[in-house]
């Protein structure tokens, strides 16, 4: 039920968010004149505690869901911001399973004194990278925390997919002898953040890979080709991604840094900054697993779509040692990846 008030509702740009103590009157001119107008979907205005939903008629009983929360700071960064990064991680996540993404839940958790014009930009940053990725925000909820408890903005989301083929795309179907495919340059994303936060001047600015993954994934399945394993970049780079693929597949895998695309400005930040490329973070770039002879014709797939448009294959997938990665050097030589002991950029996502 929508309460009625005359309580008048300032223009964002020249207020802050009250507190929660405010009262559940201001709370609700906030959802009504700002989060719900700006995300709500035609389709689904029903305000009631859960969100009702039909299953698409294309689904065939299966669905992904999954589910992740968002305190990048900054909160606004060259090529994207926290709004954009919280629905795209979310899609991506869906596409990693096979899935493609339908339904999407957004929570705020507000801090006392945050910019309304701030909170407008974030909530059409959402709405813009929803309709992007053709997915609808069905519920959702917000939260407003005292100052100095929330640092400003954190975003939790959650998605619902419908897996349309029969394929087990996983660790469990990784083979021997698989190609595995890179699908653009590698490192931008946490360069981009820790760039931003350190006040590092470059000529231009180097810009985060955000970006929606699913068009591309449901174009490998669709073209027929056996998908063994997907998996999105995120925390931990390249290199944490198929270490931990490889430990749970029990296989090795043999990746070639020729291959391996980084950014000059990527890299020569990281060489600055005491940074490995292979463990930065990414947020628009996965790895696919699948069958050497469907290599090349992935590789097609791929290079229709521009976040993938510069994909590679990077190596291979080995009988073992379980949970081995070798990389080999633009020089010939080879050593071991391992897994680091931390994050080496805290909250990049």
């Amino acid at each position: 039920m929508t309460v009625q008030c005359d309580i008048p509702f300032p223009e964002p740009k020249d207020t802050v968010l009250l507190g929660h103590g405010s009262g559940g009157v201001l709370t609700q001119r906030l959802l009504d004149q700002l989060v719900l107008p700006t995300l709500q979907s035609e389709s689904y205005r029903t305000m009631h505690d859960s969100a009702t939903l039909d299953l698409p008629t294309h689904s065939k009983g299966r669905l992904a869901f999954t589910t992740d929360s968002y305190v990048v700071k900054p909160r606004f960064f060259p090529g994207g911001d926290i709004g954009c990064l919280a629905v795209n991680g979310t899609v991506n996540d869906l596409a990693m399973a096979g899935a493609r993404p339908i339904w999407i839940s957004v929570g705020l958790i507000l801090e006392e004194g945050l910019p309304m014009g701030e909170l407008q930009r974030v909530l059409e940053s959402i709405k813009k990278a929803a309709d992007a990725a053709g997915v609808a925000i069905v519920t959702g909820d917000t939260k407003v925390v005292d100052r100095g408890h929330g640092d400003g903005l954190y975003i939790n989301t959650s998605g619902v997919g419908s897996i349309e083929g029969d394929m087990a795309i996983g660790p469990q179907s990784i083979q021997a002898g698989d190609s595995i495919l890179l699908s653009g340059d590698i490192g931008r994303h946490g360069v981009c953040i820790l760039a931003e936060r350190e006040g590092l001047a470059f000529e231009s600015a180097i810009e985060s890979d955000t970006a929606a993954l699913h068009s591309p994934v449901l174009a490998l399945i669709e073209a027929g080709l056996n998908v063994r394993c997907l998996r999105d970049l995120t925390r931990g780079g390249l290199a944490s991604a198929l270490k931990e693929l490889m430990l749970a597949s029990q296989l090795s895998a043999d990746i070639r840094e020729k291959d391996i695309a980084v950014e000059a400005r990527v890299r020569g930040a990281c060489e600055m900054l005491g940074l490995d490329p292979l463990y930065v973070a990414n947020e628009g770039r996965m790895v696919a697993i699948l069958p050497q002879e469907e290599s090349e014709r992935a590789l097609e797939v791929l290079s229709r779509f521009s976040v993938t448009a510069d994909a590679r294959a990077i190596g291979k997938v080995g009988e073992g040692p379980a949970g081995q990665l070798t990389l080999e050097s633009k020089i010939g030589t080879r050593r071991l990846v391992e897994m680091l002991p931390g994050e080496q950029l805290p909250r990049i996502c």
